[in-house]
């Protein structure tokens, strides 16, 4: 669990086209300290920006990144002026966009995901990623980095474990916005209500036995993080229950890959005109082991309540209207096969028309 860090305060960064090959970096404000800090940490990952002062001077008017580095959570914007660059094919470490039009990619991401690597060292606690872009006409790569104080009550853990099951590779969980035929990022984070938000999860297996990804839990709020003043949205609940589905067209679509769950929602009245984030919970889990708590349900009208990867055992979702328990005594921590993983989609924006 990442203990809450209250960030350095320094002006602003925006960081502009970053060469690999020349790691060379231009900065908008004037802050020495933010200057020291980036090259501190850009001396400790690489000899090779000993080059880095020498190269500050070197600006690129082709791409734009803003960084916001928040205790517990990450928003990249990449404007991007080429035209033959496709802001869809960039990935913050394992991460694909939150959200990508023509020009813009945008990453609304938790420092527990994505593959950040964490340096503590002194009184601060350093979080570094790379924002990459591999096309068949080019590929680059960018550093990102956060720089926070350390917690006074932080200290290193003398085992820190490694998210896996069973001993193979880590998973690696990704969650967005999709276009209408889920072939790639959405174009657009504002949706008119009524119309559809294509949402998409998925986990890499690598050499994982297979799995089956489910969606517990996912509340809309008008906030990127859950805190008792937010306005909440139950989407998903009941341990699998899309609730969402009883009041709209809200439906979880046909699977092609166990290991990817889809869901199409009906933009729904909620915080209109504000920015709106989809907390959810994900769980990857054994294939054959589903029952109440375990599952994927929407309610079909004239139908009832359906289970989305048999409907023949559509029993198990008999508890939609009214609390799903599970009727085993074992948890995950001892011994079953799974793992849950939390995950920010959004920001998006639902309008009146």
């Amino acid at each position: 669990m990442l203990t809450t860090a209250a960030p350095v305060t320094h002006d602003p960064l925006q960081v502009k086209d970053i060469s690999v090959n020349q790691c060379s970096l231009t900065l908008t404000n004037n802050s020495t300290d933010s200057v020291f800090l980036l090259f501190s940490v850009m001396m400790a990952f690489s000899r090779q920006c000993v080059l880095f002062f020498c190269l500050l001077a070197a600006f690129s008017v082709y791409a734009d990144m803003r960084l916001d580095c928040r205790p517990d959570f990450v928003t990249l914007v990449w404007t991007e002026s080429r035209i033959h660059v496709d802001p869809s094919l960039l990935r913050l470490g394992s991460c694909f966009p939150t959200s990508v039009t023509a020009m813009e990619a945008v990453f609304s991401v938790d420092l527990n995901d994505c593959n950040f690597d964490r340096l503590v060292t002194g009184d601060q606690m350093i979080y570094t990623n790379d924002l990459t872009y591999i096309s068949s006409h080019e590929s680059f790569s960018h550093p990102v980095v956060c720089v926070y104080d350390r917690p006074k009550d932080w200290f290193p853990l003398i085992y820190d474990p490694v998210f896996n099951t069973h001993g193979e590779a880590g998973l690696v969980f990704h969650a967005g916005l999709m276009n209408d035929d889920f072939s790639g990022p959405a174009v657009s984070n504002t949706f008119p209500l009524g119309s559809s938000i294509p949402v998409m999860a998925s986990v890499e297996e690598a050499t994982h036995q297979p799995l089956l990804l489910l969606l517990e839990e996912c509340l809309a709020a008008d906030t990127p993080q859950l805190v008792p003043e937010s306005n909440v949205y139950t989407v998903i609940g009941n341990k699998g229950c899309l609730v969402d589905s009883r009041v709209s067209r809200s439906r979880f679509e046909p699977r092609i890959k166990s290991s990817e769950i889809k869901v199409s929602l009906q933009a729904f009245r909620f915080a209109l005109g504000k920015e709106v984030f989809i907390h959810c919970k994900l769980l990857a889990w054994d294939p054959m082991g589903l029952d109440n708590t375990k599952k994927a349900c929407h309610y079909v009208k004239d139908h009832g309540w359906e289970l989305l990867d048999n409907p023949a055992y559509s029993n198990l979702c008999d508890c939609c209207d009214s609390s799903c328990k599970s009727r085993k005594t074992r948890s995950i921590g001892s011994g079953e096969l799974g793992l849950r993983h939390k995950a920010v989609i959004g920001p998006l924006t639902i309008t009146e028309t």
